[in-house]
């Protein structure tokens, strides 16, 4: 094993993606997975850790129990609203506890997102999706289908599979975005961390006093107690709300900008299966994940030290060509297997059962309801959700009719 000290550390994390290639990777991460897929990086309070970029290398560090997701534990890649050292998530966070914590809230979730569970789901999808394409016909375009569909879609769906009141929906939405974007001072995210909490709290009570038949009801029969059960349903509900949004209208974007590709899932709905995979290997936006070393551990042949950081990303993984053959091209008909666009390992996304049912249903609704969707401003003028956790777009403007536009 050895400690790459014959390389001087990269000095920042190459965060931006090229204006008009939304999809693809910053270039200088493309590079460095080319040249050394797990280099040195020095971190914006001077920290140095690691980068790595490499799919097998990324793979690695997420299935080692040598590496922690505990915040506290973490120096952050990025410049952050954050100042001093993060704080430990808080109660009921999936994604910034370890084992044995972590391995409890695990199991005792699992079973309610299981494969053939949310597959039971897919008529209730598939109609809620029928409805948001009847209401944007009438409606005719020009539509924003992040407003008009990519986001009330699942929204609706976690809502009712929580028992949450869609109603309500929208000021959950804006404190998740606020706790989630890197730029937020500590005192808007912390604000809107209360908040969230505030609301899901009661809301317990309510499930206490009066159980329904939905996920939070069915918990409060376990042995969480209400300040878990608070944050495990703001957890569920705040990824439920953003990931598979915006995963629903960039992987659309993506389409629209691969018009074969879009023909291809017209032409046969059947894959719609291998797409959802492939959108979400092509179209990471989940970007960037982050590891504490526990202890020394080598990994490809490099020494990490017991404390340093290892910032993961996962949008130069997915394009590695020693993964996936020519990885920069859009292909619904490859067969994405290993793709790390839900994560790895025992923190991979744990609703991603519910996100590929809900995908699978939307893409080739859409595109079938509307054989001649396209964009209805120019790619470049697309506004980005840069800055932030979950990479994708605000809004994306789409059009339709007049045959002679289909792809």
């Amino acid at each position: 094993m050895q400690i790459d000290l014959s390389t001087d550390p990269v000095s920042s994390f190459p965060a931006a993606r090229a204006k008009g290639c939304p999809f693809d990777p910053p270039a200088e991460l493309t590079r460095l997975r080319e040249e050394r897929p797990l280099t040195r990086l020095r971190y914006p309070d001077g920290h140095v850790g690691w980068l790595a970029t490499g799919h097998a290398a990324v793979r690695a560090v997420l299935s080692d129990a040598r590496f922690s997701s505990r915040y506290e534990l973490l120096h952050m890649p990025f410049t952050t609203g954050f100042t001093g050292e993060l704080p430990p998530a808080p109660t009921g966070d999936l994604t910034g506890i370890d084992a044995p914590e972590h391995t409890r809230y695990r199991l005792l979730l699992a079973g309610k997102f299981t494969v053939r569970r949310m597959r039971l789901l897919t008529e209730r999808v598939e109609q809620i999706t029928a409805d948001h394409l009847d209401a944007m016909e009438r409606r005719g375009p020009v539509v924003d289908l992040m407003q008009a569909y990519a986001r009330p879609v699942p929204a609706l769906m976690i809502c009712e599979l929580l028992g949450v009141p869609y109603a309500d929906q929208g000021m959950f939405q804006r404190h998740t975005e606020t706790s989630m974007t890197l730029s937020s001072t500590e005192k808007e995210r912390a604000a809107a961390m209360v908040a969230i909490e505030d609301y899901m709290r009661e809301l317990v009570l309510q499930k206490r006093a009066a159980p329904t038949d939905d996920l939070l009801s069915d918990l409060t029969g376990s042995d969480l107690t209400d300040e878990e059960l608070t944050g495990i349903g703001g957890f569920l509900l705040g990824a439920g709300l953003d990931t598979t949004a915006n995963m629903i209208a960039f992987g659309t974007f993506a389409l629209l900008s691969n018009r074969d590709q879009l023909a291809a899932l017209r032409a046969e709905p059947d894959l719609a299966d291998q797409a959802v995979e492939e959108l979400m290997r092509y179209a990471t936006i989940a970007q960037t994940g982050l590891r504490a070393a526990l202890e020394d551990v080598e990994v490809e042949g490099h020494l990490i030290k017991k404390g340093e950081s290892v910032a993961l990303s996962m949008e130069a993984a997915n394009r590695d060509p020693a993964k996936f053959p020519d990885p920069d091209t859009l292909d619904l008909r490859r067969k994405a297997t290993g793709h790390l666009g839900f994560g790895h390992g025992i923190h991979q996304c744990l609703g991603q059962q519910l996100a590929r049912v809900e995908m699978r249903v939307a893409f080739p609704a859409l595109v079938t309801r509307f054989p001649t969707l396209r964009l209805a401003a120019a790619p470049e003028d697309i506004p980005l959700r840069e800055g932030m956790n979950i990479f994708g777009v605000h809004e994306l403007p789409v059009t339709w009719g007049d045959a002679t536009s289909a792809g």
